[in-house]
């Protein structure tokens, strides 16, 4: 069973910085591919940044470009993202997903296993 855990979730202020983790429990996690998706108040889920296995591509839904930053430690089984300049629109749950697809996805469905969330809350 794949258990993934977020954390570092919180309140900051419009220009603010925070930084979520994730921790997987998969003994492969350097072939799955990683994704960050979140989900703001009466929107629906949508994508924020993933990272693919062993080669580490990455890719970022526009809103987020030059602001976040998705990375990996293989060693720690942890994906993180770092968010910058947050914005109040930045506002949702954080959901961290793996996917053992190889390429870059952006499809929900195409992602097998998920955490729980946290919650980011960037005040004006």
């Amino acid at each position: 069973q794949v258990q993934l855990v977020e954390s570092g979730g919180g309140l900051v202020q419009t220009g603010g910085s925070l930084r979520v983790s994730c921790v997987a429990s998969m003994t492969t996690f350097i072939a799955y591919g990683m994704a960050w998706f979140r989900q703001g108040p009466g929107a629906e889920r949508e994508f924020v940044a993933a990272m693919s296995g062993f080669h580490h591509e990455t890719d970022y839904t526009d809103s987020v470009k030059g602001r976040f930053i998705i990375s990996r430690d293989d060693s720690k089984n942890t994906v993180y993202l770092q968010m910058n300049t947050l914005k109040p629109e930045d506002t949702a749950v954080y959901y961290c997903a793996a996917t053992r697809r190889t390429w870059l996805t952006r499809t929900i469905n195409d992602y097998e296993h998920w955490g729980q969330g946290t919650q980011v809350t960037v005040s004006l």
